[in-house]
């Protein structure tokens, strides 16, 4: 199985996430950031009778079937954005290209001096988030140069999952090698107490289900007993931590992110 959406928007560039999509060389295909949709270089795609090579099909199915990407990153949780809901209604602002008595006009209680402190803090802030992405790639480079080893990505729509649970790729082959005997697509062995080993296991369970299938709770429980007999906590857990998602009746589930 190819890398996860999680892992390719977490590995993109800086230009990429602007973008909103990046070339992935192996695969020779252009990969939408949002949805995970794939163009191939060197097909050409109709897109309402207009024929496109694959990097402007990608452009294309970014500005009609997500608007916009500048929304999508602004809308993220506040743990990867680090901006407040009042910030993120400034910066929205902002980007409509308001002024700032236009938008002290807008925003009630709001005064143009603190509006024009806001857009001075925001400018402060991507000052100071330039200098700690340069700070942080040095070292990232120099850490995986030493130990030949990086941390993995967990899936945006992961819950309850934190920084206690940052998993290198050294400790997340370890625990798959040793609960999956067999290989990462065999039996699990046990279900550890511990909770990092357990996040490692639900998350390669979670490569079992095809994002692009929807799932009764029979055939999700089919896949799941074929791993482990306690399949019923290996449901609930790969719900909890987010990595699936169904409906409130339990009648249809299908894989979050």
């Amino acid at each position: 199985m190819g890398n996860s959406l999680a892992e390719i928007f977490w590995s993109a560039t800086l230009s990429d996430l602007k973008k909103g999509y990046l070339y992935e060389p192996p695969s020779g295909e252009f990969v939408c950031l949002i949805c995970g949709a794939r163009f191939t270089k060197g097909r050409i795609y109709d897109l309402d009778g207009l024929l496109y090579e694959a990097e402007k099909a990608a452009q294309i199915h970014l500005e009609t079937d997500h608007s916009s990407m500048f929304q999508f990153l602004l809308d993220m949780d506040k743990k990867y954005t680090g901006l407040t809901e009042h910030q993120k209604s400034l910066v929205s602002l902002f980007h409509q290209g308001l002024n700032d008595r236009e938008i002290a006009a807008r925003m009630d209680g709001v005064s143009l001096s603190t509006v024009r402190n806001h857009r001075f803090a925001l400018r402060e802030k991507m000052k100071q988030a330039k200098i700690f992405l340069a700070i942080m790639e040095l070292l990232e480079t120099k850490m995986q140069s030493d130990t030949n080893d990086k941390f993995i990505a967990i899936p945006r729509s992961a819950r309850m999952v934190d920084e206690r649970f940052a998993i290198t790729t050294a400790e997340n082959e370890a625990i798959i090698r040793r609960y999956f005997p067999e290989g990462p697509d065999g039996p699990l062995s046990e279900f550890p107490v511990k909770e990092k080993r357990r996040v490692i296991i639900i998350k390669q369970l979670a490569q079992r289900f095809d994002p692009d299938r929807k799932y009764t709770e029979k055939e999700v429980n089919a896949i799941l007993e074929a791993t482990y007999h306690d399949y019923v906590t290996l449901r609930r857990y790969l719900i909890e931590y987010g990595f699936l998602d169904r409906l409130p009746d339990g009648s249809c589930y299908w894989v979050k992110g």
